[in-house]
C-alpha cells in the first residue's frame, strides 16, 4: 500500500500556533507533541508520508537538528516509522489502538460530543430480537430499508411540518455515509461544496475525500450571514451546500425560519443543491427548533440527512435521507457500489426507539440541560478569560480563548490523558486556532474534574497574559 505525502504548507495549516516564545518546554519536544496531537486526532492519517526534514525546517524557521529531533522522539514513541531514501511515515505506536478517541476509556475525553447509551437501548434491542424471527425467511438485503422504519420516519417529518411519504425515505449507515453517497452522485474531483465556518470536522473529511473542494462562509457573532451565502453561492458557482441549521455543530445555534426560507429561495435560484444535515435536531433546550429547512423548498432542491446516533446512541450508526423519490431512487443506484443496506436489527431497534421518544428524549434533554448549566459554571469559575455563548442545543460549547493557544493547551492536556477539540479541526486552512469545542456529556464529577486538571496547564500557558474578561453569557 502506498504513502500518501502530506503537504508542507497543509501540515503548517493543521499544526497552527504550536509554538510558545516563553514555555520552558524546547522547541523539538512542543513540535514532537504537537504533531503527536494530528496523529492521535486522526488529522494526519496513518500511512501519511510527511515532508522531509530539511523541507520542513525551512518551512518551519527552525534549525534541522531540532526539526530531526523531535521527528527521532516521535520514531521513539512508536509515531513515526522511517526508510532511508522514503521519509518518515505515520503509525502507531504497538500499545496504541487506531486514533478513534474511542480508545481513551482511561482517559477523559473531551474532543467527542456525545452521550453513552441509556437504558432504552437495551429495551429497544430486546423489542427487535423478538421480531426478528418474521423477517428471516427474506434475504435482508434491501438498499431502501426496512419499510416500516421508513413510514416511522416519513411520520416524524410530517408531524414537524414537512409532509413526507416512505418512498422519499433512504435508511443508511449513519449521517457521514449519508453525506458521502451524495456527495458521490452529486459531485466529481474539483467540485466546490460550500460549508459553515466553523463546521464538523467529519462533513469536511466527507468532502475532501470526494475530491471535492470545501468552501466557507463564516457564521457571524450570531445567525447566520444570509447575504455572505448568497455571495458565495454567485462567486463559486459550487455543486451543493452542506449545512446544520438544528443546533449547529460546534456553535449549537439554531437558524430561525425567517433564515430558513431565504436560505431555500437563495439556493433554489442559484441551482444549488442543500444538503441539511439534522443530526442535532432531538437535542434542543428551551425550545423545538422550526420546521425543517426542506418545509421552505418548492423545488425538491434539499435533501435531509438524520442520524439516530445523537438522539439516541451512537452504537446503533444507523441514518437516513430524506429527499425527492426521484432522487432517492438514483441514490438507491448509486449506492449498489458502496453496500447492499443496513443492519436490520438496528433498523427494528431505532423503529422502537423513535416510536417511544417522547417517553425517554424529554429526560434526556433535562440532563443535557443541567449539564449544559453545570460546565457553563465551571467555565466562568475556573476560566474566566474564555467567551462562550449559551448554545440552543446539542451537546457543546464554541469557547473563543484570549489567544491563539488552542493547540498548546491540548498538546499539553494530552500529556496528562485529557483529549481535547481545538478549534482547528474544525475550520478550513488552519483557522480557529483561537476556539476549542467543549462538550458537556460527560457526568458532572467527570467534567469538574477533567476541568480541575487542565486549570494548571492554562495557568501556566496564560500566565501573565491579558486582562480578565467576563464571559458572554
Amino acid at each position: 500500500m502506498s504513502s500518501r505525502r502530506s503537504g508542507t504548507y497543509s501540515l503548517l495549516r493543521m499544526l497552527g500556533n504550536w509554538q510558545q516564545d516563553n514555555a520552558r518546554i524546547p522547541r523539538w519536544r512542543q513540535l514532537a507533541d504537537a504533531l503527536r496531537l494530528l496523529i492521535l486526532d486522526g488529522r494526519l492519517a496513518l500511512d501519511t508520508r510527511l515532508p522531509g526534514e530539511r523541507e520542513l525546517a525551512a518551512a518551519l524557521t527552525l534549525s534541522r537538528t531540532t526539526v530531526s529531533s523531535a521527528l527521532a522522539h516521535l520514531r521513539e514513541e512508536g509515531y513515526l516509522e522511517s526508510r532511508q531514501g522514503s521519509g518518515s511515515r505515520v503509525v502507531l505506536p504497538d500499545t496504541r489502538s487506531i486514533p478513534t478517541r474511542a480508545a481513551a476509556s482511561a482517559a477523559r475525553d473531551l474532543s467527542t460530543a456525545a452521550l453513552s447509551a441509556g437504558p432504552e437501548i437495551h429495551q429497544a434491542y430486546t423489542q427487535a430480537l423478538t421480531v426478528l424471527p418474521e423477517h428471516l425467511s427474506k434475504t435482508g438485503y434491501d438498499q431502501l430499508g426496512l419499510l416500516t422504519l421508513r413510514e416511522t420516519i416519513a411520520s416524524g417529518y410530517t408531524a414537524r411540518g414537512l409532509p413526507t411519504r416512505a418512498e422519499e425515505i433512504m435508511v443508511v449507515n449513519g449521517a457521514v455515509s449519508a453525506l458521502a453517497l451524495v456527495l458521490r452522485m452529486l459531485t466529481g474531483p474539483g467540485d466546490r461544496v460550500v460549508v459553515d465556518h466553523p463546521t464538523y470536522p467529519l462533513a469536511i473529511a466527507a468532502i475532501q475525500g470526494a475530491s471535492c473542494r470545501p468552501v466557507g462562509v463564516s457564521l457571524p457573532q450570531h445567525g447566520w450571514d444570509v447575504d455572505g451565502f448568497a455571495a458565495t453561492l454567485a462567486q463559486t458557482a459550487p455543486r451543493l451546500a452542506w449545512l446544520m441549521p438544528d443546533f449547529h455543530n460546534p456553535t449549537g445555534r439554531c437558524m430561525d425560519a425567517a433564515t430558513r426560507e431565504a436560505i431555500a429561495t437563495i439556493a433554489a435560484r442559484m441551482r444549488t443543491t442543500l444538503v441539511v444535515d439534522e443530526t442535532m435536531v432531538d437535542l434542543w433546550f428551551d425550545a423545538p427548533p422550526p420546521p425543517p429547512l426542506a418545509a421552505f423548498d418548492r423545488h425538491d432542491n434539499v435533501i435531509t440527512l438524520g442520524s439516530a446516533g445523537k438522539s439516541f446512541w451512537g452504537g446503533l450508526r444507523l441514518g437516513w435521507i430524506r429527499a425527492s423519490a426521484r432522487t432517492i431512487a438514483s441514490l438507491a443506484q448509486t449506492r449498489d457500489t458502496l453496500d447492499l443496506g443496513t443492519p436490520l436489527l438496528e433498523q427494528l431497534a431505532t423503529r422502537w426507539l423513535i416510536t417511544h421518544s417522547d417517553t425517554f428524549l424529554p429526560a434526556r434533554r433535562a440532563m443535557l440541560n443541567a449539564r449544559r448549566h453545570h460546565c457553563g459554571d465551571l467555565l466562568r469559575e475556573h476560566f474566566p478569560q474564555w467567551r462562550f455563548q449559551e448554545p440552543q442545543g446539542g451537546l457543546s460549547f464554541w469557547v473563543e480563548l484570549p489567544e491563539r493557544l488552542a493547540t498548546p493547551l491540548a498538546t499539553r492536556a494530552e500529556a496528562i490523558d485529557i483529549h481535547l477539540g481545538t478549534g482547528t479541526r474544525f475550520g478550513l486552512s488552519g483557522a480557529f486556532e483561537r476556539y476549542l469545542r467543549m462538550p458537556f456529556a460527560l457526568a458532572p464529577e467527570e467534567m469538574e474534574n477533567a476541568l480541575l486538571r487542565i486549570k494548571p496547564l492554562w495557568l501556566a500557558l496564560n500566565k501573565g497574559g491579558l486582562q480578565i474578561k467576563r464571559n458572554v453569557v
